[in-house]
C-alpha cells in the first residue's frame, strides 16, 4: 500500500508540473536516477508512475532519447486526473468559458431526453436532489446537492455514454459550481431555474426542458462573469 501511495503521489506531482506548464511539452525529463533521488523515491515507484502517465498520453518513452513530455493533442483530455490538472492551474476566464460551452453542448439535449424518457424512480431522485438543493445552507451542502440533480438527469437519459461522461467531467463540474456559489451574494440564485428544469422533466415537455436548462447554465455562466468584471 505504501509503494502505491508512493507512485502515486509521484503521478500527481509530475501530472501536475506537465499540464500546468512547469515542464513543458517537448521536453525530456532527467535521467531516472536524477528524479528518483529528487523526489526521494525508488526507482521502482518512478517507473511505475511513468506508465500510469504514459497511459494518460502525457509522456512517451524513445530509445536513445529518454522519456519525452508529449504535445498534449495526445493526452487523454477526458481523464479525470488530466481533467482536474487543467482545470487546477487553468485561468478563471478559460475554465468558465470552456466549460461552459460543454454544458451548453450537452446539458440541454440531456434534459430534453430526460423529459422523454424519464422514469417516475428517477423523477424521484431528481425531486430528492432538488430538495437538498432548496435545504441547503451553505454553498458546500448546495454544491453536493447540485451535481445530484444533474447526475440524475443525465441518468434518466438512459444513455450510458452520457452517465459515462458525467463520472468522468464531475471534478470539474464540482469546481464550477463551487466556484459559482462562492461568488453569488445568493448561492441559491440559480433555484427558480433548476425548479423550471424538474417541472418541465416532471411535465415529459422536452422542449421546455432543453430551454431551462440552457437558461440554467447561461445564468451561472453570466454570475461567474459579472464577479470577474467587478473584480
Amino acid at each position: 500500500m505504501a509503494a502505491r501511495n508512493l507512485h502515486g503521489h509521484v503521478v500527481q506531482v509530475l501530472g501536475q508540473r506537465i499540464v500546468s506548464g512547469a515542464i513543458k511539452q517537448g521536453e525530456v525529463l532527467p535521467p531516472e536516477a536524477t528524479m528518483a533521488e529528487e523526489m526521494d523515491v525508488s526507482r521502482t515507484s518512478l517507473r511505475e508512475a511513468m506508465k500510469v502517465l504514459s497511459a494518460k498520453g502525457l509522456v512517451e518513452a524513445r530509445p536513445k532519447v529518454g522519456t519525452r513530455v508529449r504535445d498534449s493533442r495526445f493526452w487523454n483530455q477526458l481523464d479525470a486526473d488530466v481533467l482536474a490538472w487543467r482545470c487546477a492551474s487553468m485561468p478563471t476566464s478559460d475554465f468558465v468559458q470552456k466549460l461552459s460551452e460543454m454544458r451548453e453542448i450537452i446539458e440541454p439535449a440531456a434534459a430534453a431526453s430526460a423529459a422523454r424518457h424519464r422514469s417516475v424512480t428517477q423523477l424521484k431522485r431528481m425531486q430528492l436532489a432538488f430538495d437538498a438543493m432548496e435545504a441547503s445552507h451553505d454553498p458546500e451542502s448546495w454544491t453536493t446537492a447540485d451535481i445530484d440533480f444533474h447526475e440524475a438527469i443525465l441518468a434518466a437519459t438512459g444513455n450510458e455514454l452520457l452517465i459515462s461522461l458525467f463520472s468522468v467531467i464531475e471534478t470539474a463540474l464540482s469546481s464550477y459550481f463551487t466556484m459559482s456559489a462562492h461568488t453569488a451574494v445568493n448561492f441559491k440564485y440559480s433555484l427558480p431555474q433548476h425548479r423550471m428544469v424538474l417541472q418541465a422533466i416532471r411535465d415529459k415537455d422536452a422542449d421546455a426542458a432543453h430551454k431551462a436548462m440552457l437558461k440554467v447554465i447561461s445564468d451561472t455562466k453570466e454570475n461567474l462573469s459579472s464577479k470577474r468584471r467587478k473584480a
